[in-house]
């Protein structure tokens, strides 16, 4: 059984970044959902949360919330001041100064770090006989 999305709420991100604005509430919960969906766009093996374990259903739901939640935040950042600045260069005179976000459109994306604490593609060893079995008369 697969845990309903989204995987986190507007408290949860609250909780993990800071006080959100009632319009940025409303974002944050659009983007939760969208996170969300992603992830098991990218990840849809059953596996994702079952619910045969209950430690491991803790963990993976705890998990589910901090990838959810870190991915909206990179979205939201992006028009606030020096956060999400990727490059920064300032000159004295004759006054300059520039800066390059680092998700300058507000994207939502899993990085390298948070695909390895999901089973998103993960390989898996197997082995096929292509032997048949001898059948003794």
């Amino acid at each position: 059984m697969l845990i309903a999305a989204p995987f986190a709420s507007a408290a949860d991100l609250a909780s993990r970044w800071r006080t959100l604005t009632s319009g940025e509430e409303a974002s944050a919960g659009v983007l939760l959902a969208d996170a969300s969906s992603l992830i098991l766009d990218e990840c849809p093996t059953a596996d994702l949360v079952a619910d045969d374990d209950a430690a491991a259903l803790a963990k993976r739901t705890a998990t589910l919330k901090r990838i959810v939640c870190a991915m909206v935040k990179r979205a939201m950042v992006r028009g606030a001041d020096e956060v999400g600045v990727q490059t920064s260069q300032t000159t004295a005179g004759p006054f300059s100064q520039s800066q390059t976000y680092s998700n300058p459109t507000g994207d939502l994306y899993l990085t390298k770090a948070e695909r390895r604490a999901l089973p998103c593609g993960r390989g898996r060893a197997f082995m096929v006989d292509m032997i048949p079995p001898v059948v003794e008369e």
